[in-house]
């Protein structure tokens, strides 16, 4: 096993050790891919001020988001398919999180189900959702996530429509994939992989397959799928949503001031900054550009949250001091469970962790709740 001392260590591992089409799912963006690179090269242009002789013991990364105690401003995003990087790949990632003290927010394009990761986590998680046109089914989903005990529902507003993503057009995305020879040579050189595979149930959208009429294979699932993503979303169904969830509601998706004053509008607990990693628009703003202008027009009135392009403890940092009082990272933990599986989802919340605490400290900060734009460099 080679020395993982950065989330690039483990990128390059899971690029290795995932299929061709799993691992280009979560490692791309749309078109170009221009905001996908620069949500993550746009953090590097943002300097820190190096402080010496401030006394830099007891130091302490832990806050909270929407209320509930962390032991870092990072929650693990909703990624889709994250079963398929790893067997049981939700289950790995929310115990990990569950461990570390950080949210674990589970897809409804998960592999795992919501009753899956419940049975298998003794604290609530949060739960992601897509609107589909199917109003009934996505009832059902609120009623299921409530059922859990998920302790927030965060709505994604940015996937009405889907970005087009080059790489996955051209693997033929399925899960499971499809038997072609290109996907089996593939495979063939992922023993670990398919052997994890081969020993667990959960390999269909473990959300939807059951639950939805007529929706009961993956071939029925792609037709339905392809019909239910809702291009009439509007806010009109986020005070819907709001009051039939009832409880802590996160908006993700925001990268427009304007949009971010209707999210307060709408009574929503937090808003998320977010391109989508770069796989819907290509061409937008990256998060970390967008995030200092929301922040400075709601700020005051909103918890404002952020996510595209965390790497490392340095950016957690970064985007705390503009103003992001959470942020999320997606790639960064699909990395770490294609690599290693749970243990990897770990290995990635210390590599963080310990970026962000000793970088805090040579900005001269012994807590996190005592950072603020001060330790940037103008």
């Amino acid at each position: 096993m080679p020395v993982i001392t950065c989330i690039e260590d483990l990128r390059q591992l899971a690029q290795r050790r995932v299929p061709r089409m799993f691992y280009d799912y979560a490692d791309s963006g749309s078109w170009t891919e221009s905001t996908y690179r620069a949500n993550e090269s746009d953090f590097r242009g943002i300097k820190l001020r190096q402080r010496v002789a401030v006394n830099m013991e007891n130091r302490s990364t832990a806050t909270t988001m929407v209320g509930q105690a962390v032991s870092m401003p990072v929650a693990l995003a909703p990624t889709g398919l994250t079963g398929m990087q790893h067997a049981d790949g939700e289950i790995l990632a929310a115990q990990a999180a569950e461990a570390f003290g950080v949210p674990f927010t589970l897809s409804t394009m998960s592999i795992c189900s919501i009753e899956d990761v419940a049975a298998r986590t003794s604290k609530p998680f949060w739960f992601q959702l897509y609107v589909m046109k199917d109003r009934g089914f996505i009832e059902r989903l609120i009623d299921r996530a409530r059922a859990a005990r998920c302790s927030a529902l965060v709505l994604t507003l940015d996937l009405q429509i889907l970005g087009q993503r080059h790489k996955d057009l051209k693997n033929g995305l399925s899960a499971p994939p499809k038997p072609t020879l290109a996907n089996l040579l593939n495979l063939a050189t992922k023993p670990r992989w398919c052997l994890g595979m081969l020993g667990t149930p959960r390999r269909q959208f473990g959300n939807i397959v059951g639950h939805v009429k007529g929706v009961d294979d993956m071939s029925s699932l792609s037709d339905w799928a392809a019909k239910q993503f809702d291009p009439a979303l509007s806010w009109d169904d986020v005070a819907w949503i709001k009051q039939r969830w009832g409880g802590k509601l996160i908006l993700k998706g925001i990268q427009d001031v304007e949009d971010a004053r209707l999210a307060v509008q709408s009574g929503a607990d937090a808003l998320v900054v977010s391109n989508h990693g770069g796989r819907q628009l290509d061409g937008a703003e990256s998060s970390i550009r967008a995030l200092p202008a929301i922040v400075d027009a709601v700020g005051s009135e909103i918890e404002v949250h952020m996510d595209g392009g965390i790497r490392s403890g340095q950016d957690v940092l970064k985007a705390w001091a503009l103003g992001a009082r959470g942020c999320y990272i997606g790639r960064a933990f699909l990395y770490g469970l294609g690599a290693m599986g749970g243990p990897g989802v770990t290995k990635v919340l210390e590599i963080i962790h310990k970026e962000l605490d000793l970088s805090m400290a040579f900005c001269g900060r012994t807590r996190i709740t005592d950072v603020d734009q001060s330790i940037l460099l103008k």
